[in-house]
This record gives C-alpha cells, sequence and structure tokens, in this order.
C-alpha cells in the first residue's frame, strides 16, 4: 500500500472505503493479491453488470486483439463499430420502437452529458435546463450544474448556472405530484423560471439516495415537456443496460425521451464506452462540434456487441432480471420489517435496490462490517446514508442469497449493539429517537 499513499491524489474514494489490492476478479467475485475472495456488490458502480471477465465476451475480445483489430480510430468507419450498430439497431432500438440516431463521445458518462445538454440547447437556442433534487450526471462543468450534491457541487471554483432545480418525485411528499409544480411555473411568465431547452432526469436516482420515480410521475413529466415544447432528456448511464429489468429504465413507464445518454455496462467488458441517442430531426450538429480523441472504443464495440447478441436477443435476460429484483425486494422488505423500528426503509426498483438508514454512519456501520465478512457493498445519498445493492446482473441465485445474507447478519449484530447501548450514550441518540 506504500506507493498508494505516497503519490497517489487524496482524491481517492472507493480505495478508502475498502483498503486492498485487488488484483484479480471473476463474475461476481473480487480477490485480493493475498487471495481472499469478496462478493462484489459494486459492481464497477453499476459498470458491470455482466460481471468481472465474462467468458462469452473474452473470446471476442481476444481474437480482435490477436488480429490486429482497429485500437483507435476516432470517429473513422471500422468494421467494429459497424457490427455494433447493427445489432444495437436490430436488438434494442427498433424492438422497442424507438427511432434515434446515435452519437459516440468521449468515453464517460458525464461527456455523454454534456453533449446532449450541448445539442439541447443548440437545437432550441435556450440555455435554460430543468435538473432535479438529488439528481447526478457526472463531475465535468456542464453535468455539474445539473447535478444536486454540494459535495461535488462544491469542488468546482467557480460559479455553475444554465440550469433551475426542481423537486424530484416523492421529495414534498407522497401526496404532491412535483410536475404540477412544475407545470405551474413554466406556465407563470413571472415564476423567475426562463423557458428551458431540456428537462434532465433519471428514473432511478442513484447516487442521489436510490430514489426511483414513478411511473405515473414520469408520464406527467413527459406530457409537461410535450405542453412546453421541451426536450426530455432521460440520463440511463447508471439505471440503464437492464439495471431495472429491461434494456432501457424508461420502457415500462411508456415514455419515449428525446434524448438518452448511455454508458457504464453499455461496453459489456466494463470498457469504457458512452452514446447519446436522439431523434433525427435533432441531429443538427456541424461535422466535429462535438468530439473528442477516445470517441468511439473499438474494444468496447466487440464486447458491447457480444453483450447485445447474448444477453438481449430475447426476453429471457429481462426475466431473469425481474425474478432476482422480486427477491431482492423480498429480503429487504423482510429485513426492515424485522429490523426497522424506523432505523431502516427500502428504495429502487429492480436490481437497483437500496436500505436508507436513518444517518450515514450507521449505514457507513453496516458496510465497514459487510466487507470485514466478504462483501464489497457502497452506501450512496445526500449523507451516505443509503446501503447500495448493485450486483452484477448474472450473479448467481445462491451468491445473491449470501450476499443479502451477509447484510441482514451485519444489521442485526448492529441493532443489538444499538439496544446494548447505555441510555447516556448519544452515539446512537438519533437512532434511537427515529425508533
Amino acid at each position: 500500500m506504500k506507493i498508494f499513499d505516497e503519490i497517489e491524489s487524496e482524491v481517492q474514494s472507493y480505495a478508502r472505503a475498502f483498503p486492498r489490492v485487488f488484483n484479480r476478479a471473476k463474475m461476481e467475485y473480487l480477490y485480493d493479491e493475498d487471495g481472499t475472495e469478496y462478493l462484489d456488490f459494486l459492481a464497477g458502480a453499476g459498470t458491470l453488470n455482466y460481471g468481472h471477465n465474462n467468458d462469452i465476451f473474452k473470446p471476442y475480445l481476444l481474437d480482435y486483439i490477436q488480429n490486429d483489430g482497429i485500437t483507435h480510430g476516432l470517429d473513422l468507419h471500422t468494421k467494429a463499430k459497424a457490427e455494433f450498430l447493427e445489432s444495437f439497431n436490430e436488438k434494442i432500438l427498433k424492438p422497442r420502437k424507438l427511432d434515434y440516431v446515435v452519437q459516440f463521445t468521449g468515453p464517460t458518462g458525464t461527456n455523454a452529458v454534456e453533449a446532449a445538454l450541448k445539442l439541447a440547447r443548440n437545437v432550441t437556442g435556450r440555455e435554460n435546463v430543468i435538473s432535479f433534487t438529488n439528481g447526478f450526471h457526472g463531475v465535468s462543468m456542464g453535468s455539474l450544474a445539473v447535478t444536486g450534491n454540494s459535495h461535488h457541487r462544491g469542488a468546482a471554483g467557480v460559479s455553475l448556472s444554465g440550469t433551475s432545480r426542481m423537486p424530484y418525485d416523492g421529495y414534498l411528499g407522497d401526496a404532491l405530484d412535483t410536475t404540477e409544480y412544475l407545470d405551474k411555473v413554466l406556465c407563470d411568465s413571472s415564476s423567475g423560471i426562463d423557458h428551458p431547452a431540456a428537462v434532465i432526469v433519471e428514473t432511478v436516482q442513484g447516487e442521489g439516495g436510490i430514489n426511483a420515480a414513478s411511473f405515473e410521475w414520469l408520464r406527467n413529466l413527459e406530457k409537461v415537456c410535450r405542453k412546453h415544447d421541451i426536450l426530455l432528456i432521460v440520463d440511463d448511464i447508471q439505471a440503464g443496460c437492464g439495471r431495472t429489468g429491461t434494456f432501457f429504465s424508461f420502457e415500462e413507464a411508456g415514455i419515449k425521451p428525446d434524448i438518452v445518454t448511455l454508458s457504464k455496462s453499455l461496453g459489456g467488458y466494463g470498457l469504457p464506452f458512452a452514446v447519446v441517442l436522439f431523434h433525427p430531426e435533432l441531429d443538427q450538429w456541424k461535422p466535429g462540434e462535438h468530439n473528442g480523441t477516445f470517441r468511439g472504443n473499438n474494444f468496447a464495440f466487440v464486447t458491447a456487441k457480444a453483450a447485445i447478441d447474448h444477453y438481449w436477443s430475447d426476453d429471457a435476460f429481462s426475466n431473469d432480471i425481474k425474478a432476482k429484483g422480486a427477491y431482492v425486494t423480498k429480503r429487504l422488505d423482510a429485513i426492515v420489517e424485522e429490523y426497522g423500528e424506523g432505523n431502516f426503509n427500502t428504495c429502487g426498483r429492480g436490481m437497483f435496490q437500496g436500505i436508507n438508514c436513518v444517518n450515514g454512519e450507521l449505514a457507513s456501520k453496516i458496510t465497514k462490517s459487510a466487507f470485514q465478512k466478504g462483501l464489497i457493498i457502497e452506501t450512496s445519498g445526500a449523507d451516505d446514508q443509503v446501503v447500495k445493492f448493485l450486483c452484477p446482473l448474472v450473479i448467481s441465485q445462491e451468491n445473491l442469497k449470501k450476499g443479502i445474507d451477509i447484510v441482514e447478519d451485519t444489521i442485526r449484530e448492529i441493532c443489538a449493539k444499538i439496544d446494548e447501548m447505555p441510555e447516556d450514550n448519544c452515539y446512537f441518540d438519533d437512532v434511537r429517537m427515529a425508533s
């Protein structure tokens, strides 16, 4: 660990939570240099939906490299790109009746968001973008402006403008549909909200605390956008590629966004890859107007195509994710019912769920203890108060049960310690008050 302490920046974060040197990984497992095995419920923050070093993809990648396939090609036409586009169009877009063109951006999700925001502003001639409380869209400047988290926004060093924040679904309580509030301010010329170019939204807010918007709310949001001639952008970077049970997280809501951003698990193998999808009439870019040296990763084209061909040629994989998601819901609901007492509740949907704890300190104790038991699992939310279940979608049922069992055992032990704490100990005062 010495070399990391000596020259790696203090900006590192996951390495602090999981202080081991890892050197091997397979499907839902990570191994440190001592050979210790860990179940991975972090999955590259949603980048490894298909697991580590998936044997279905590996031969295609090795064969491509062995045959001197194009590694870097800017935005040149390559055979690997053509084959990816064909599979993506035939097996993802057409079956869902989605008429989108594909823009290859720089390889990160935040670059896809930057391109989406720029496109919306260029097409409409407007600057303002509506974003939502607890939303997270990346840490480059444009993406950061539509991100709610103060920790990330505070690192910008400059004022972040061009956006108006609105309350997400449930932010003001279950009784109030916040799309009605959005409609109201857009109808009122004195609301102080400039007519926006676009609305950007996550159907499930990953970093914001696994907040899942209801399908009705999403449909109402789309209606407001159509009423006011506003482009609807769905940021599907973490919630997409099957995480909620369908390839796109918005499918079950029945909406059709104008613009969609994808990254993370799109590349299949964990390789960097990002795209923006949008209606053809919005394709008003001038050549090279949004570019990047690494737009289009040919290695990722190969493994992305393999992922689509194997997992998305029929409904079997989607149905398997939904069944696993139902199991996660059942288990987490049972844990909360057994140990909740005001300390916990559940959130999310599909294979994108969490246990919302009364505070970040309690969530941190759970994840640290789980790590000691061989489970890598992180927290999210404004105060890191949500224990975030983000395991690979290909995880075996046995290991899915094993990972949740570890969390349940950890919560049982921590709750027992809370009950044993003397009344004058303030460590868990807010937990007791919530109980």
